[in-house]
């Protein structure tokens, strides 16, 4: 008997197919899974249910020939290519079962990259998003009956953003002073402004107004001004110089024409005339000449975070520029902000020492180990 149910949170629609197959499927809301059972239990007795289940006439290669169609990118072609290639391009969707999906997310995790190194959660978990929106796309366009997705919980990975690597003053100086100049631009913008790398390769001049630069198109999707401090403000000339070193015909750095049409580049960062679109070789021999270990381009984020952070800033300010939506992000640089702390009292020591107040503290007092500091 076709029937709908209460799950939980969810509204369950349960029935018998003309197969005899019992069919269950949940929906958020009541009036959707009595609309969706009602629908099904005409189409039965109409004689018309098997023309219903999609899911069993299409196939993957069709789905992701559509899919690609309205969201083409050279990784989610990549991504996809591996779909064919593991379920089979001719697999009708209603084959691909939920057990079907885990085990090629531990296939992902067993696969070694392109290197031979081990793969990342963070990898393997861009990859079964890709898939994820797959089977969504597939959903919303009425190509299967439900998301195989649905059938169990999350399959994505448990990813360790702790990482929080940094230079020190001295690395800095001897990184930049290994990196050819236009990489070397680059890296200074980086640690000047916690920007990503996408974002300060796609710079372009218009986004620099007024002392700040002005980021629309962010990761998080959440808009950022960013102030130019004094070295920022001087490397933007030095580039703008460069790229026009007659000075005719030049824009200040609001982005605004001077004395006629424009000539400078339409982006900030360049190499011999064309924009910068990859930096990964040359950051990777900079990093190798100047003896830098386990340091990701992204670090130089960290890096901006952590030199702000040790001279005096705070967190709130961090958690702003950065562009993290909450103070957990930030929270990663707490103990460089008490280490700071620390150093600003120990400067006091001494100052004390000589005074007549007495305190009558037998000599073989100790304090508490709790209260001790740590290099005690």
């Amino acid at each position: 008997m076709a029937k709908v149910t209460k799950r939980g949170k969810s509204w369950q629609i349960d029935y018998t197919d003309p197969n005899g197959k019992r069919i269950r499927i949940a929906f958020k809301k009541k009036k959707e899974a009595d609309a969706e059972l009602a629908k099904r239990v005409s189409l039965i007795a109409e004689g018309h249910y098997l023309d219903y289940k999609k899911d069993l006439r299409v196939t993957l290669d069709e789905l992701v020939e559509k899919y690609l169609e309205n969201y083409s990118s050279s990784t989610k072609e990549h991504y996809c290519q591996n779909f064919k290639d593991y379920f089979g391009e001719s697999t009708l969707l209603g084959r691909i079962k939920y057990v079907h999906l885990e085990t090629y997310r531990n296939h992902l995790r067993r696969k070694p990259t392109k290197y031979g190194t081990p793969r990342q959660d963070s990898t393997v978990n861009r990859e079964m998003s890709c898939l994820h929106h797959l089977f969504s796309k597939a959903f919303e366009w009425e190509m299967v009956e439900q998301s195989p997705f649905k059938r169990g919980k999350s399959l994505m990975l448990k990813e360790n953003n702790e990482r929080s690597r940094f230079l020190n003053d001295d690395e800095i100086l001897n990184l930049l002073k290994q990196s050819p100049e236009y990489l070397r631009n680059i890296v200074m913008c980086a640690i000047n402004t916690g920007m990503r790398r996408g974002e300060i390769l796609s710079l372009k001049w218009n986004q620099i107004r007024g002392g700040f630069i002005y980021l629309r198109r962010t990761k998080t999707k959440v808009k950022r001004e960013i102030p130019l401090n004094d070295d920022m403000v001087a490397l933007l000339k030095k580039v703008k110089a460069q790229q026009n070193p007659k000075g005719e015909n030049v824009i200040g750095l609001d982005g605004k024409p001077v004395d006629g049409q424009n000539q400078l580049s339409e982006y900030v960062f360049t190499y011999k005339g064309a924009a910068v679109k990859n930096i990964k070789k040359s950051f990777k021999t900079a990093l190798k000449k100047a003896g830098i270990d386990d340091f990701r381009f992204h670090d130089l984020r960290h890096t901006f975070a952590s030199q702000v952070i040790m001279r005096g800033g705070n967190l709130k300010d961090v958690q702003e520029l950065l562009g993290h939506k909450s103070m957990s992000m930030t929270l990663r640089y707490s103990h460089l902000s008490q280490e700071h702390k620390k150093k600003a009292v120990n400067l006091l020591n001494g100052l004390t020492a000589s005074s007549p107040i007495r305190h009558d503290v037998p000599e073989n007092t100790k304090l508490p180990k709790s209260m001790l500091p740590e290099s005690v």
